[in-house]
């Protein structure tokens, strides 16, 4: 659906961007990861048709968007990392402009616009002049209007900026939702909100892409391969903490793919409660669930611990290049 090749920007002497080659299908939601200044918001703007690229070439639908941007314009969506809103207007009044602006009939306007509302859960807010509102919700204004023409390809620059926790909850959902309907690319600096919300991972350090793919993917390029679960078990009432992390760990060692089992410190812990690392070839959190409650032992918890972040720190301070 979209496609990149050697797209660069350059502004004098001093490269931006590039030259970044990149596929994108249909319906995915893809994260541009990076540290500040790595080049997210000058490749969003490009893909925007905000900014002309120095050179490569840009393709949404097999359109060319440097040759024909006027074909592409209404069929994307933007949310620069600061939402252009009219603060004196209300939420329905600015949707209905923006829509307009984007070239939608005006015998369509008022229904796109409460759809993009309802999408949005601005309902109650509807009503409300834009400079009254939360940060928050000026940020579901902000994406309301990159989604009220119904654009194929939605663009969110950092979407969850100075946004409190509980708003941080909402907005990934709302990407959620938006998946399928649009192809997404949105950007970040905070690891855990793309992997929470993203198919796809690009990371970018110093303009140029160090790694793409998946989470797994990424992940077992810094692992070598090996996929890691830390597993919360019961140390159990009658039997000693100690027998019981032999028996989990002899249950665990058992099942096929698993490379090792260790005992680790956990922060946070309840008294009883056994913590343990376990390696293996392949994605083992199913089979570990399965054979420790056919055990008889107690499950607490499984969750990954943090290889995805170690690798992402790896390679924005390295600069690798992906093979």
């Amino acid at each position: 659906m979209i496609e990149i090749r050697e797209l660069t920007k350059y502004y004098g002497d001093a490269k931006a961007v590039g030259p970044l080659s990149f596929s994108i299908e249909k319906g995915q939601v893809v994260g541009l990861l990076g540290l500040n200044g790595a080049g997210k918001t000058t490749t969003l703007r490009m893909l925007a048709s905000d900014l002309l690229p120095t050179s490569g070439t840009m393709t949404v639908d097999k359109v060319d968007l440097v040759q024909e941007p006027e074909r592409l314009r209404p069929k994307i969506g933007y949310l620069p990392d600061r939402p252009p809103l009219y603060e004196e207007m209300g939420v329905r009044e600015y949707l209905g402009f923006a829509a307009k602006l984007r070239g939608v009939k005006s015998s369509r306007v008022d229904k796109f616009v409460a759809e993009a509302i309802e999408q949005t859960d601005l309902g109650d807010r509807s009503s409300e002049i834009i400079g009254t509102l939360s940060h928050g919700f000026r940020q579901r204004v902000g994406i309301a209007q990159a989604i009220v023409h119904k654009p194929t390809l939605l663009l969110l620059d950092e979407p969850i900026s100075g946004l409190d926790p509980v708003q941080i909850v909402e907005m990934r959902e709302l990407v959620r939702s938006l998946r399928g309907e649009h192809t997404t690319v949105l950007s970040s600096h905070i690891l855990s909100e793309i992997s929470e919300t993203c198919d796809q991972l690009i990371v970018i350090r110093d303009g140029e892409i160090v790694a793409a793919g998946s989470e797994s993917e990424l992940t077992e390029r810094g692992s070598e391969g090996t996929q890691a679960v830390i597993v919360l078990i019961a140390g159990g009432a009658e039997a000693d903490p100690s027998t019981r992390l032999a028996e989990a760990t002899s249950v665990l060692e058992g099942i096929d793919g698993v490379r090792g089992v260790a005992a680790i410190d956990h922060p946070d812990l309840d008294e009883g409660t056994i913590s343990l690392k376990v390696t293996a070839d392949v994605e083992v959190r199913h089979a570990v669930c399965r054979a420790l409650v056919a055990a008889d032992i107690d499950v607490y918890g499984i969750e990954r611990p943090r290889v995805l972040e170690d690798v992402f720190i790896e390679l924005t301070s390295k600069g690798e290049v992906s093979s």
